[in-house]
């Protein structure tokens, strides 16, 4: 009877350990959380597509049985952590930042690598007094436009997560934006850009309270087959001709793409990422109407 007694308290034990490992993986505590003086952290917000979620280095996977997207591993030297760059997780806590960014607001298993990183180790190396980096991922893969309006979930969730991230004394410094690849398959969609993106700008700025926040806008580069796009001139036409104070632009035509024609390789988003932190560092020389052109940071020979 003993023995009988003994191997349902090994039982318990045993589930009660399951339990609790289960909990303690699930959990957002077990997330390296980070210490630093959050009053100083220079704050950027991650917005758009897909492309900005990250989709550099995603490969085709079996999981389960089933086919679906994953990550590569792959982390080029641009990417590396720093302890000078942080992450606003899904569990709105800061984090020293890795790839996937993404992860947990957007996808899971599809995550991959994106601009995030590049671009927050970019400033650092041409600045190397700027202050902590806190980066806030809030992209939404497959979200044309009016996806993006006041009322909508991705709308809201950005200026929550935005809010939540500047309680502790951060300052947002700008949004960064790569977005359209779904606007440029309808001809609406593409024609009502630059009028539905001002008016995103303008509520963006009201509800965060910043009226001069500068957005940092790339225009979209050519797709390829198979990947269509048959409005991509119209849309990089309205990307182009917005004209806001502190709407800085630049051209990413040139971006490498991956085989489905659309989403950029692991090499095209450190570029992406490198040319975000220059459209950022060029601020102080900042005009409104200026669209910088990608081989004004990169050489001609970049993709030999």
């Amino acid at each position: 009877m003993w023995k009988h007694k003994s191997e349902e308290i090994i039982l318990i034990l045993t589930f009660l350990l399951l339990i609790s490992n289960l909990c303690w993986l699930m959990s957002p505590k077990r997330v390296k959380e980070c210490n630093n003086d959050k009053k100083n952290i220079q704050i950027f917000l991650l917005a758009g597509q897909s492309n900005m979620a990250g989709r550099g280095g995603a490969i085709k996977k079996s999981i389960g049985g089933n086919t679906t997207e994953a990550w590569d591993g792959f982390l080029p030297k641009e990417c590396k952590p720093n302890k000078k760059i942080l992450r606003f997780n899904a569990a709105q806590k800061w984090e020293e930042a890795h790839e996937p960014m993404n992860y947990g607001i957007d996808c899971l298993v599809s995550c991959a690598l994106g601009p995030g990183m590049a671009f927050a180790n970019e400033i650092l190396k041409k600045d190397s007094e700027f202050d902590v980096i806190g980066l806030v991922p809030c992209a939404r893969g497959g979200t044309p436009l009016y996806r993006w309006r006041r009322g909508s979930y991705a709308y809201d969730d950005l200026i929550r997560r935005a809010k939540s991230a500047e309680k502790d004394g951060g300052t947002i410094r700008a949004l960064l934006w790569y977005h359209g690849e779904g606007d440029m398959r309808t001809k609406n969609g593409s024609s009502s850009y630059k009028s539905n993106f001002e008016k995103f700008v303008h509520d963006l700025r009201s509800d965060l309270q910043s009226p001069n926040l500068p957005i940092l806008l790339a225009v979209l580069p050519y797709p390829k087959k198979p990947f269509e796009g048959p409005y991509i001139e119209e849309l990089r036409a309205a990307q182009m001709g917005i004209n806001i104070s502190n709407v800085i632009k630049f051209d990413a035509k040139g971006l490498e793409m991956g085989r489905d024609g659309i989403h950029l390789t692991t090499p095209a988003q450190v570029q992406l990422g490198r040319m975000f932190a220059h459209a950022f560092l060029s601020l102080k020389n900042f005009r409104s109407r200026t669209t910088f052109s990608f081989y004004k940071f990169f050489p001609s020979n970049i993709f030999s």
